[in-house]
């Protein structure tokens, strides 16, 4: 059993969230998103969380107050209760944890087993010192771990065991609706690539192959024929968002527009629409500020869904696709939490 570390949260009394303070940006978004409520509040920050199968759990990552670890640990969260329990090791990073479709389990990348992961922990407070006296405020960038793997355990932390054990980054990995299959992003052969393996890690098969691009960020579609991610082959980081059937045939770009970022899509129940994270890049002297959109990936509709100051990005359905939870800072001041609220879809 892997040491974990039960947090009440301020939410415990209330079921459904902390109330969010409205702003000029409310009515914008009532169209759509309704009764937004904030999930996550006892954490330094935390996001990129997703439901339980049957909608009463949520799993994401947060930096935890006072422990030494400046890097994001994986929590399972009641909705009910609001109270929080750690899974990981509490050493190193982690990142992209995501429920077994049966819910028995939840799968999430780790690199604890870095002999020197305990080192950059504290250089990483030395940097946001130095940073801080500076008054530098360091631009965001994904860090491609190379002892990032993925491992598979208990929903209270226990019976942790590593399904990929290739050198490199392998982490962003989301199971198929039936469980039977795991896509993620790898550098095992060099480049960013999506891979497809069984759940328990065997039969690795190679998705795309874009050699020199990012790939990462997958999802299955709802029924296990497609799989949607986020790649920067048009222009280098100015991700774009791209379908390819699971057999690796049939890959289309959604977008075509190097003066956006478009990235964390995730998929609606018909298989048809996706929702997602994109922001303006065009002008270099102002900060791009990053909304929810939705879009027909039939048609190439899409609608904006929030107007908030702050940035909203990773957003993920509910189970029953009721609910949209994504992370948030809201007013632009604030650190990341995840927030939900009722979704209407737009109409077509």
């Amino acid at each position: 059993m892997l040491p974990m570390m039960i947090l009440s949260l301020a939410i415990a009394a209330d079921p459904v969230g902390l109330p969010t303070p409205e702003g000029p940006w409310t009515k914008d978004e009532a169209k759509h998103l309704t009764n937004i409520r904030q999930l996550t509040s006892d954490y330094l920050r935390a996001g990129e969380g997703y439901f339980s199968p049957d909608g009463k759990q949520i799993v994401y990552q947060a930096e935890e107050k006072g422990t030494g670890n400046p890097f994001y640990q994986i929590f399972v969260q009641d909705l009910a209760n609001g109270r929080a329990r750690r899974i990981s090791p509490g050493i190193g990073r982690t990142t992209c944890a995501y429920f077994t479709p049966d819910g028995k389990q939840v799968m999430f990348a780790s690199s604890h087993l870095d002999p020197e992961a305990k080192k950059q922990q504290q250089a990483e407070y030395v940097q946001r010192e130095d940073d801080r006296k500076k008054g530098v405020r360091r631009r965001y960038s994904w860090d491609f771990d190379p002892y990032m793997d993925i491992f598979v355990g208990d929903p209270d932390g226990g019976n942790l065991r590593n399904i990929t054990n290739t050198k490199g980054y392998d982490a962003e990995g989301s199971f198929s609706p039936d469980g039977k299959q795991i896509v993620f992003c790898s550098n095992r052969d060099g480049n960013l690539e999506l891979y497809i393996m069984n759940s328990d890690g065997s039969q690795v098969r190679k998705l795309t192959n874009a050699p020199g691009c990012y790939n990462g960020g997958p999802f299955f579609s709802p029924d296990g024929k497609k799989v949607i991610f986020r790649s920067d082959r048009k222009e280098k980081e100015r991700l774009q968002l791209y379908v390819i059937n699971t057999d690796g045939t049939g890959e289309k770009a959604l977008t075509n527009d190097d003066q956006w970022i478009y990235w964390a899509p995730y998929w609606y129940r018909d298989s048809k629409h996706i929702i997602y994270t994109a922001a303006d890049h065009s002008n270099p002297m102002a900060r791009p500020n990053y909304d929810l959109y939705w879009m027909n990936i039939e048609t190439g509709k899409t609608a904006r869904l929030t107007h908030a100051p702050g940035q909203d990005v990773l957003p993920v359905f509910s189970p029953d696709f009721k609910k949209i939870m994504w992370t948030s800072s809201r007013d632009g001041r604030s650190p990341t939490q995840l927030y939900i609220a009722d979704f209407t879809p737009p109409s077509e």
